[in-house]
């Protein structure tokens, strides 16, 4: 050993007999003999350039210096048994997972959540692939992907989900527009474009369910235009009126680009889940990342 290296056990056996003030009673908890006991203090006490011991015959006694030592050594020894434990413990094995989703939500929530979703698992790989829920659940039942992440009412047999936010909904117009063209409820819709997903118009249907008697809404036309992000670009640019998700306008709120329709009507919300096969081999890998999304807030 270099003569600059502390040894160990040495450390050791000044903190057992700072402790027991016995040089003989410390020796014996060690298994050691007082002769070997002593000469680990005394290697101690040269490398240090300390005397850490007061002796007599008759009793041992820690000096300043010894004093001084002592939660330094713990410290020390410490350290060392945390360091061992670490380098012990076995590592985390590395894992994929791919995930489906909106394209709104991938680019807008989940793809900037990726850096605190690998800090938070770094053994977990996260892959993305977007679609429509249709698609998407498609996927999900032939293994395609792992799990997916959807507003989909669907309740397909053999899948399981997690709640992770609630997706609101609020009908919107840019406010330049309904300045021009005021629309204060189904009798001024005549004069308005609406704008939605497909012809099943999913998401005007937020605000029909919501509704407490059937009230037709005869829009002057409906366009069609496949994801949210293209519809609330539209709305931006004044071309018709939509329902979309408020977590997805809030900024063009927040600026009264966009104004509500009827801020007092309260439109139907449906849960944004984690989706995945009942069977899957990894369904606590996905039910841990259900947790780490639900506590990543919902936002554009």
């Amino acid at each position: 050993m270099s003569p600059n290296e502390l040894d160990l056990l040495n450390l050791r056996c000044f903190l057992v007999a700072a402790k027991r003030l016995s040089f003989r009673a410390a020796a014996d908890s060690l298994h050691m003999s007082p002769a070997a006991f002593g000469k680990r203090i005394a290697a101690l006490e040269r490398r240090l350039g300390v005397t850490l011991f007061e002796r007599s015959t008759r009793r041992v006694r820690l000096t300043i210096s010894g004093s001084q030592a002592v939660p330094k050594a713990h410290r020390l020894l410490q350290d060392c048994a945390h360091f061992v434990d670490e380098l012990s413990a076995p590592s985390p094995v590395a894992y994929s997972l791919t995930i489906a989703t909106r394209f709104e939500i991938g680019l807008s929530w989940l793809t900037p959540a990726l850096d605190a979703l690998h800090a938070k698992q770094p053994e977990r790989v996260m892959h993305l692939s977007f679609g429509d829920s249709a698609d998407m659940i498609a996927r999900v039942k032939s293994g395609q992907v792992d799990a997916a992440i959807t507003s989909s009412r669907q309740r397909p047999p053999g899948i399981h989900h997690m709640d992770l936010h609630r997706e609101e909904c609020v009908f919107v117009g840019l406010a330049s527009l309904l300045r021009a063209q005021p629309l204060l409820g189904a009798e001024d819709a005549a004069s308005h474009t609406l704008l939605d997903i497909d012809p099943t118009c999913p998401l005007f249907q937020c605000l029909l369910d919501a509704q407490e008697e059937h009230v037709s809404w005869p829009f002057k036309e409906t366009r069609y235009l496949g994801t949210i992000g293209a519809i609330r670009q539209r709305v931006l640019g004044g071309h018709g009126v939509a329902v979309l998700p408020l977590y997805f306008v809030t900024p063009d709120l927040e600026k009264r680009e966009l104004v509500h329709i009827d801020p007092s009507a309260k439109l139907r919300s449906d849960p944004l889940r984690l989706i995945w096969l009942a069977d899957h081999p990894r369904v606590d890998q996905l039910q841990e990342l259900g947790e780490d999304l639900r506590a990543l807030p919902l936002k554009a």
